[in-house]
């Protein structure tokens, strides 16, 4: 894993204070002061932005809402009233807070991108037990969850045998009626609410998408 790249803006003395610590730090840091622009965010993970910069010109808030990285909200104020931060850093703070919450702000980002799959045209929310597409939303079972991810990581069609060795593990009470009752259900919560009969397929050799 990369060295997590860290570009701090929006207070001088914010950015001096960051440099004096900048051997302490777990992650590599860079700060500017003035004359900044989208492209420079491309190569950082985390965004560092002082309250300074929202407090002297509101436009910046909407320049930031843009920008598709981790941004970190530094503050002395105990209010925080902008939505698009992931996080907020007390001021004043120590060593140990600042690196906690830039590791922690990428694991968490991590974990997320890592449980959110693309199946056809949904996303499948691995977190929130999801099935999503176009702001509408079912909600999933463990066993529901691992039946798509077996379909989506196999091109041809999966027998129900298959099925049941890898989800349910041969247990007990398993059967080829277990699989045909929990494709049916599912395919009748995707139908139901996304109008989509085609989600999952099947022919004679098996389940497909």
């Amino acid at each position: 894993m990369h060295k997590i790249n860290v570009l701090s803006f929006g207070s001088k003395n914010f950015n001096i204070s960051l440099e004096e610590l900048k051997d302490y730090l777990n992650f590599n840091l860079i700060t500017v002061n003035t004359d900044f622009k989208a492209q420079h965010f491309e190569n950082f993970d985390v965004l560092f932005i002082h309250h300074d910069l929202l407090k002297n010109d509101s436009s910046y808030s909407v320049f930031l809402k843009k920008i598709k990285k981790i941004k970190i909200l530094a503050s002395h104020l105990k209010e925080n009233n902008y939505s698009f931060f992931s996080e907020k850093l007390s001021l004043p703070t120590c060593v140990k807070d600042l690196n906690q919450i830039i590791e922690n702000s990428v694991a968490k980002q991590n974990f997320n991108f890592n449980s959110s799959i693309k199946i056809k045209n949904y996303i499948l929310d691995k977190n929130e037990k999801k099935l999503l597409k176009n702001e509408k939303f079912i909600i999933l079972t463990e066993k529901e969850i691992q039946l798509l991810e077996l379909l989506l990581g196999n091109k041809k069609s999966i027998t129900k045998k298959k099925i049941l060795e890898d989800v349910w593990k041969y247990s007990a009470d398993a059967d080829t009626h277990t699989v045909e009752t929990h494709i049916y259900r599912l395919r009748k919560k995707i139908n139901s609410k996304f109008k989509d009969e085609d989600f999952i397929l099947n022919n004679k050799s098996g389940y497909s998408f």
